[in-house]
């Protein structure tokens, strides 16, 4: 969001790129849009010769001096590109209005974002926050421990807390959570409220099939029979063997986002 403001209200013309129409397969959506300047550029709208193509038409609106222009682009061998569709591109150069509409609109996205909480801020939680910062989430770093979370440098917010249960309990419906603490009983204990709630998207527990066996009498034990199916432990456990920090957290990213980007989570991050 602050990248984007400091693009925006930088001093010189900006031209708004939007696809416009979108006729059978493309590398966007309909309604995607990206921001051009005379030497800058921020998002995408697909990428390869039809972004290639819409740069240059955009760069060349500005040094005409024109404020729109519309770009219907087959997505075949004409261009380069196999998709196979067509888009119709809409440029349109920004007013002060436009732009503060759009800031409007991105803080509005950023507010909709489906949290992702990681409990324990150790070698594997940082790794986590390091790639989730650049994903589509709104993504909290949670520990009881100071020095653990000042060792984080990503771009994500952290919280310092004794009670985790209660971050939890306040996430908003449809949230991820990732539980790797520094302590079996905290694992547990997080674990087992996450899936109390019975709204979220994912729950993942780090450890092994033992440990999910342990969980799962925890559960029957101290939560009333708490069913434990929707529990993933191991996580990240369909990629590499490999257990170094960066790597475990590259397929646990993979497995949040895709249980994030499934219809039934995106329904509940729309309400």
């Amino acid at each position: 969001m602050s990248i984007l403001h400091a693009f925006l209200t930088a001093p010189g013309p900006v031209v708004r790129l939007r696809l416009d129409r979108v006729r059978g397969s493309s590398p966007r959506e309909e309604g995607c849009e990206m921001y051009v300047r005379e030497a800058g550029q921020y998002g995408t709208i697909g990428g390869g010769q039809l972004e290639h193509r819409a740069i240059l038409a955009a760069r060349e609106m500005l040094a005409r001096g024109d404020l729109a222009a519309r770009l219907d682009l087959p997505l075949g061998p004409e261009i380069g590109q196999c998709c196979g569709g067509r888009v119709e591109v809409l440029l349109t150069r920004m007013s002060a209005s436009d732009k503060a509409t759009a800031l409007d609109h991105a803080e509005g996205e950023a507010e909709a974002l489906p949290m992702v909480q990681i409990h324990g801020a150790g070698h594997v939680g940082r790794a986590l926050a390091d790639l989730f910062q650049h994903m589509p989430v709104r993504c909290v770093l949670i520990d009881s421990r100071a020095g653990e979370l000042a060792q984080s440098t990503a771009q994500v917010e952290t919280r310092l807390t004794p009670l985790p249960e209660a971050e939890i309990a306040a996430a908003p419906e449809g949230s991820a959570f990732v539980v790797l603490t520094h302590d079996h009983a905290l694992d547990f204990l997080c674990a087992g409220a996450a899936l109390h709630r019975t709204d979220a998207a994912y729950v993942g527990l780090i450890g092994s099939a033992t440990k999910r066996e342990k969980f799962r009498r925890f559960a029957r034990d101290h939560y009333d029979g708490l069913p434990t199916h929707a529990l993933t432990c191991p996580i990240g456990a369909q990629g590499s063997a490999d257990k170094r920090p960066a790597l475990i957290a590259a397929f646990v990213v993979a497995e949040v986002m895709a249980a994030l980007t499934e219809p039934r989570a995106m329904a509940l991050a729309a309400e």
